[in-house]
């Protein structure tokens, strides 16, 4: 397992130039304007807004001068017909990363059931974004095996310029995910998922629903129980991810891990996660 004892590169460095993860739901105008100007925003599909919002939200985030990575879910597209005209909307955009998850809808709404359906749909029509980003599991799924997650990412990796994390609070489940998907060949950079500042409670529930229980009984164990009852209510109530931040930070110049940068998921709450991250900066 990784050891954290030393550093050659601070929290500053990895904290300069995160991605800031935002939904493109009603407060997506106003969450935007706290970001730093010029800031890469990865921007969300909705299974109940579907991908036209994300490309109405992308528009928006790039009149206003962000680096725009929308989300193209694999199942809320209809086919190679409509990811052709997606594609075409994003890079007259100038548009030159997407991110492709599966999606969160439990029935496809076309020919594509997998993210790996939609990277090969990508190959078969003639637009080429520079970069394509796939999800990592640093904890695994809930309904897929460790199995099944191997060779998935083993099949999307050669489509692929960079893995982005599901968020994560233990930052040593991070590193070893890292070291095995290293072990199996898989050599992309890795943008860590790391979760913003928020409330504990919504946090938990927001944790539980997108399956990273182990993280949560990290967060418990780390200095106990009675430690985690304090420390929420030391913090008035309000997670802040410096622990991951300080488990991370040693590794963040190792080859080995490759760690690009950091994936903050926002939840579209951004002025209190950039105040804490300008005060690390500070």
């Amino acid at each position: 397992m990784a050891q954290t004892t030393s550093t050659s590169r601070d929290s500053t460095t990895l904290l300069a130039d995160p991605r800031y993860e935002l939904m493109p739901f009603d407060t997506f105008g106003d969450q935007i304007k706290h970001l730093p100007d010029g800031a890469t925003v990865t921007i969300t599909a909705s299974p109940q807004l579907g991908i036209e919002r994300t490309i109405e939200a992308t528009e928006e985030a790039v009149e206003q001068g962000f680096e725009a990575v929308p989300h193209v879910s694999a199942r809320y597209v209809r086919g190679d017909d409509h990811l052709a005209e997606i594609a075409e909307q994003l890079t007259e955009l100038g548009v030159d990363d997407i991110f492709v998850p599966g999606g969160d809808r439990e029935e496809p709404i076309g020919d594509y059931e997998s993210a790996y359906d939609l990277l090969q749909g990508l190959e078969r029509i003639d637009y080429d974004f520079e970069d394509v980003g796939i999800t990592g599991y640093p904890e695994g799924h809930d309904f897929l095996s460790d199995e099944t997650l191997a060779e998935s990412m083993d099949n999307k990796a050669p489509y692929a310029t960079y893995i982005a994390t599901q968020l994560c609070f233990d930052p040593n489940a991070v590193l070893e995910w890292i070291e095995e998907i290293r072990a199996r060949g898989v050599d992309l950079p890795v943008v860590v998922g790391i979760p913003g500042v928020m409330k504990y409670s919504r946090l938990l529930s927001i944790s539980r629903k997108v399956g990273v229980g182990d993280s949560i009984r990290f967060l418990q164990k780390t200095n106990g129980i009675i430690g985690f009852l304090r420390q929420l209510i030391g913090s008035r109530g309000n997670y802040t991810p410096d622990a991951l931040i300080d488990g991370l930070q040693p590794h963040a110049d190792d080859p080995e891990y490759n760690i690009q940068s950091l994936h903050i998921y926002t939840f579209n709450q951004v002025p209190d996660t950039e105040s804490w991250r300008k005060g690390r900066l500070n």
